[in-house]
C-alpha cells in the first residue's frame, strides 16, 4: 500500500496497488460464510420453524419475529462499523469484530433452533442479527480499506456471487435437513466460522497511525446519521438500496408460503421447487454478475447498471403476480437472478465510490447498510397488509405488484447521482 493520504485517526492510506491473488477469493468465502448463516433462516428455515410453533398462522409469526430481529441489524450495522473504525488491537481493527460477530451468530442460531416459544425465538433472532451485522459491517469496511478503485467492480461481483451462492446452498441444505431443524440452523453457522477465519488469515488489517478521539455524545448520535442533503449522492444511493431490498424481502419472506398458498404445493414440494428456482436464479445471477462487474470497471460506469437491474427486478415481481404455476415461478426466478446479478455486482462499487467521508468508511458504510436492514423490519408487515387486501391472507397478486412498483421507484432514484457515471 502506498501512503498518498495523510495519517488519520480512522483510516489507513488508501490502497493503490493490485490485490494479492488470495484476497478476492478469501473475501468471497467470508461473504458466503456470513450470509449462509444469516440468510438460510430467512429463506427457508425460519418458515419451517414458524410452522412448527404456530401451524395455524405461520405468516403472522414470521411477520412479528423477523421485523424485531431486523432492529438488531438497524442498530448493529452502523454501531459496529463505527466501533471497528476506532478499534485498536494487535490483530487489527476489523478482524476482532469479524470473528466475534460470526461466533455470536452461531450461538444465536443454536438458541433459535432450541426455542419453544415466540419470545425466546424473537430474542434469539435479535442476537443473530446483531452478531451477523458486527461481522458483515466489518467485512465491508475491510473491503473499502483494501480494494483499489480499479478493482472494486470485480471485488463487488465476488461479494454478490458469494452472497447468492450462500442462498442456493442454504436452500439445498433445507432440502436435505428439513427433518432436523437444529442441524439446519447450526451447521450454516459453523460453516460461517470456518470461512471467516480463512479471510482473517489472508486479509491485511493495518491500524491507522493516529489514536482516535474519545467518543462524544455527538459522535454516538452521528453513528446513525449521514446527512443526505449535504451528501445527496450518498442519500440517493441509500434510497435505491432501501427500495430494492424492501421489494425483495416482501417476496422472499413469504416465498415458501407463496408456493404453498398461491401455487398450491405441499410444504415438501414447495421446498423442492424453491431449491430448483434458486438454482436457476443463481446460475442467471452468476452469469450476469461476472460480466457486469468486469464491464462496469471497463466502462467506468455504475448508474446504468444499477438503475436498469433494479427496474428489471420490478418486472420479475410482476411476472410472479401474473402466474400461478411452477414453470412461471422458474421463469421469474431467472429474470430476478439476471437483475440482481447485475445490481449486486455493481452497487457495492457505486456505494464505495460515493462515500461522503473516506476517513470514516466503517461508520458511513454502517449507515448505508441500514438500507439493507431496515427493509427487513418493514417489508414483512407491508407485505402482510397487501396480502390481506380482500379480506383474506393470500392476495399475492397485490403483494407482488406492490413489490414491483417499489423496485421501479428504486431504479429512478439512481438517475440523479452525479459523482459517478
Amino acid at each position: 500500500m502506498s501512503t498518498n493520504v495523510p495519517a488519520h485517526p480512522y483510516t489507513t492510506p488508501v490502497s493503490t496497488r493490485p490485490l494479492s491473488r488470495w484476497y478476492i477469493p478469501a473475501l468471497g468465502l467470508a461473504q458466503f460464510g456470513i450470509f449462509i448463516a444469516i440468510l438460510s433462516p430467512v429463506i427457508v428455515s425460519m418458515q419451517l420453524k414458524a410452522q412448527e410453533l404456530n401451524p395455524d398462522n405461520p405468516a403472522a409469526l414470521i411477520g412479528s419475529v423477523l421485523p424485531i430481529g431486523a432492529l438488531g441489524a438497524i442498530i448493529g450495522n452502523p454501531v459496529f462499523g463505527a466501533l471497528s473504525d476506532r478499534t485498536r488491537t494487535r490483530w487489527g481493527r476489523r478482524k476482532p469484530w469479524l470473528v466475534g460477530g460470526i461466533l455470536g451468530l452461531t450461538v444465536g442460531l443454536a438458541l433459535v433452533a432450541m426455542s419453544t416459544d415466540v419470545v425466546t425465538l424473537t430474542l434469539s433472532w435479535l442476537l443473530c442479527q446483531l452478531a451477523s451485522n458486527a461481522a458483515s459491517a466489518s467485512l465491508i469496511a475491510s473491503f473499502a480499506d483494501n480494494v483499489p478503485v480499479e478493482q472494486r467492480g470485480r471485488a463487488s461481483s465476488t461479494l454478490a456471487l458469494a452472497q447468492n451462492l450462500s442462498i442456493l446452498a442454504g436452500v439445498y441444505g433445507a432440502v436435505l435437513l428439513a427433518g432436523n431443524l437444529p442441524v439446519l440452523f447450526i451447521v450454516p453457522g459453523l460453516i460461517g466460522v470456518a470461512l471467516v477465519v480463512v479471510y482473517v488469515l489472508v486479509a491485511p488489517d493495518r491500524l491507522p497511525e493516529v489514536e482516535p478521539r474519545p467518543f462524544s455524545l455527538k459522535q454516538i448520535v452521528g453513528t446513525f446519521w449521514t446527512n443526505p442533503f449535504r451528501f445527496p449522492d450518498f442519500g440517493l444511493a441509500w434510497w435505491s438500496r432501501f427500495l430494492i431490498t424492501f421489494a425483495t424481502f416482501m417476496f422472499t419472506t413469504y416465498r415458501l408460503l407463496y408456493m404453498q398458498d398461491h401455487v398450491g404445493l405441499s410444504a415438501q414440494d414447495a421446498v423442492g421447487a424453491i431449491a430448483t428456482g434458486v438454482l436457476l436464479y443463481t446460475i442467471a445471477l452468476m452469469a450476469a454478475a461476472f460480466v457486469s462487474g468486469w464491464l462496469s470497471d471497463r466502462l467506468g460506469r455504475r448508474k446504468i447498471f444499477v438503475a436498469g437491474s433494479t427496474a428489471l427486478t420490478g418486472v420479475g415481481f410482476v411476472i410472479l403476480a401474473l402466474g400461478d404455476t411452477v414453470a412461471n415461478f422458474y421463469f421469474a426466478e431467472i429474470v430476478l437472478g439476471l437483475a440482481y446479478g447485475v445490481y449486486a455486482a455493481v452497487d457495492n462499487a457505486l456505494v464505495v465510490d460515493v462515500l461522503p467521508d473516506p476517513e470514516k468508511p466503517g461508520k458511513d458504510l454502517g449507515v448505508f447498510n441500514v438500507a439493507n436492514a431496515l427493509p427487513q423490519s418493514l417489508a414483512p408487515a407491508a407485505a402482510l397488509a397487501l396480502l390481506g387486501i380482500g379480506g383474506g391472507t393470500d392476495n399475492y397478486v397485490a403483494m407482488l405488484v406492490g413489490a414491483g412498483a417499489i423496485a421501479l421507484i428504486g431504479a429512478l432514484v439512481v438517475i440523479p447521482i452525479k459523482k459517478v457515471r
